[in-house]
């Protein structure tokens, strides 16, 4: 019996301690499944991040490539000046996105018109992917792709005022224009919350932001500064049309990253954009060429690259929205109308040195425009279908968003001019002009021969 009593209790401490383990068993496996049941954390793709990443590399190509275009066109005596108006903006601006300036455009929304301050200094800016603008890639590479659109942006300004403007008053220029127009539009069209993107205005890569915003300032610029010393008087010839075929070049090359990039994926949006972008630019380049060769006689070279910059100018907007044959129309048309427009200047009176309203902000207007015609859900479900394609309202949406920023880019351009004129002064004197900005401003000669 004391046997028997011994077993059974041996029995029940071995079912208990078993029972115990059993417990602590589920207890372990527990916890792997509740994190199986917590959202794994957004994953980095490798193929669009090097794609985004290649991108921006082919977008700051294009500042340079500016200074070349806009370098070529001026006066050999200011060739230095305008590169240096082009390229001192990879610097400044880029500091200022650092600080502020990306915070304010991409941020957490304030009132649907700019960012707030949560990302100043980059502050959680990190290397993980952001939901609501870079699912796949890290938080930075959006961030620097968006960079070198802001650094562009301000450079094509320079167009409308080459070889008259004070270099020390530019650099601030630089820094009030991309605070109080571009990182305020940037967010009104691109960032959550933003009242245009709310509006359902569609900007695959910039009409708006970069080419409306940057045509319509050169506007106001070159009608604040006046007009260059001898303008429609003596000959003001393009010192070396080859410097700037080389300049138009390296555009056409760094917008496959411009508009390509803008669909922060590798795949089959980039590949549409990319194929409509460079079909637009040979439509455009072909249309003014002929539109000059029939109205003067002769196709000229610089007829055909302005002609390029046109079309790529027009594409951007509707790049990620429409297919082949619409970028022709949109190719074609932008040819015509920037020469119409280029040729209005001298019945207007105003002295854009280098046709930056002609191309950017009539080109910008046009592709925002052609946005509304063209665009196709069939290329991308995100978008919305345009006018041709029985939607119109979109077209409406169109029109309200190039409106507003034709008049704000025009009206805080003009106040930002007129307060630096006040206080620094916008044009050199007279005898700076006649000497040339190279030696006058920078000390230097852009040749020794």
């Amino acid at each position: 019996m004391k046997r028997l009593l011994s077993i059974l209790m041996m029995i029940g401490l071995l079912s208990f301690a078993n029972r115990g383990f059993a417990e602590d068993a589920q207890v372990e496996t527990s916890v792997p499944a509740a994190v199986e049941q917590t959202a794994p954390a957004p994953k980095v793709d490798t193929g669009d991040t090097a794609w985004v990443l290649i991108s921006t590399a082919l977008v700051m190509l294009m500042t340079p490539g500016l200074a070349l275009f806009y370098g070529g066109m001026v006066r050999r005596k200011n060739v230095l000046g305008t590169i240096m108006q082009s390229f001192i903006a990879l610097g400044v601006i880029t500091i200022i996105w650092v600080l502020y300036g990306y915070s304010l455009a991409f941020g957490p929304d304030v009132g649907h018109v700019i960012g707030n301050l949560d990302w100043l200094g980059l502050k959680g800016v990190g290397l993980d992917p952001n939901p609501d603008y870079s699912a796949t890639i890290p938080h930075q590479a959006f961030m620097i792709f968006q960079m070198m659109f802001a650094v562009i942006t301000p450079a094509l300004i320079t167009g409308a005022f080459a070889e008259r403007f004070k270099f020390k008053t530019y650099l601030l220029f630089l820094v009030l224009w991309a605070t109080f127009v571009y990182f305020p539009l940037a967010h009104w069209v691109w960032g959550v919350g933003g009242w245009i993107r709310n509006l359902g205005a569609l900007d695959f890569a910039g009409g708006l932001v970069v080419h409306i915003s940057s045509g319509v300032s050169a506007l106001a610029a070159a009608i604040v500064v006046g007009k260059r010393k001898g303008y429609s008087k003596e000959p003001m010839m393009p010192h070396n049309i080859t410097m700037t075929f080389l300049g138009a070049a390296l555009l056409w090359f760094g917008w496959f990253g411009f508009n390509g990039g803008s669909a922060v994926a590798s795949g089959a949006l980039a590949t549409s954009a990319f194929v409509v972008t460079h079909i637009a630019t040979a439509a455009a380049a072909l249309s003014w060429m002929i539109a000059e060769w029939m109205q003067r006689g002769k196709p000229t070279a610089l007829g055909a690259v302005s002609g390029a910059v046109a079309g790529l100018v027009a594409i951007t907007p509707a790049s990620g929205f429409v297919g082949p044959m619409s970028s022709i129309i949109i190719g074609l048309a932008a040819g015509v109308i920037c020469y119409m427009a280029v040729n209005l200047k001298s019945k207007l009176g105003y002295d854009d040195s280098l046709d930056a309203v002609g191309v950017h902000g009539v080109g910008g207007t046009w592709g925002a425009i052609a946005t509304g015609l063209f665009a196709s859900k069939a290329i991308n479900s995100a978008g919305n279908d345009g006018l041709f394609f029985g939607n119109a309202s979109l077209l409406s949406s169109q029109l309200i968003s190039i409106g507003a920023a034709w008049i704000y880019s025009f009206v805080i351009t003009l106040i930002i001019l007129k307060v630096l004129d006040a206080t620094m002064g916008l044009r050199v004197d007279d005898q700076s002009e006649f000497v040339g900005l190279d030696h006058a401003q920078h000390g230097e000669s852009g040749y020794t021969l």
